[in-house]
């Protein structure tokens, strides 16, 4: 038993220090990032920037209708919302805002929209946004020397 304690202490102490945390942090940014960016980009007319689709406008008008807003405005946020939080994740820029945004949007989704998927979905989106908000982008992000310039 004393052999197997050992082990893992080794273990944990080879994985305990600020560069793997940087790295699982950048890491959890590209795939929550990810998520919200391929959705993004199935609300926009193909091979445009920010052009929202007529299906994307259908969809909220009718399949997102529980959402408490406007559907027209809804759209307009979640398209937007969607290419600009993941790109500053991406960036780990802002990271704790993004990462607030998007998890707002998550509860969205998940109270107005699709209810039935938080242990398949949502719980796993939430998890993520939560890292990021509790521990930031890590030094591998923009956040970091805009953090130690403040400091100064």
């Amino acid at each position: 038993m004393k052999a197997i304690l050992t082990t893992y202490d080794r273990v944990v102490g080879m994985i305990d220090n600020n560069k793997v945390e940087s790295l699982v942090l950048l890491f959890t940014r590209i795939v929550f990032a990810g998520i919200f960016w391929r959705s993004a980009r199935t609300k926009v007319d193909e091979g445009a920037w920010l052009s929202i689709s007529d299906t994307t406008y259908f969809l909220f008008r009718e399949e997102y209708a529980g959402v408490p807003l406007p559907s027209d405005l809804a759209a307009v946020l979640a398209t937007v919302s969607e290419h600009l939080f993941p790109i500053l994740l991406v960036l780990g820029l802002l990271t704790r805002l993004s990462a607030l945004a998007l998890l707002a949007m998550t509860m969205v989704i998940q109270l107005f929209v699709y209810p039935d998927a938080w242990w398949q979905v949502h719980s796993l989106w939430v998890a993520m946004a939560l890292v990021l908000l509790v521990r930031g982008a890590g030094a591998i992000s923009l956040d970091a020397p805009l953090a130690r310039a403040r400091a100064k």
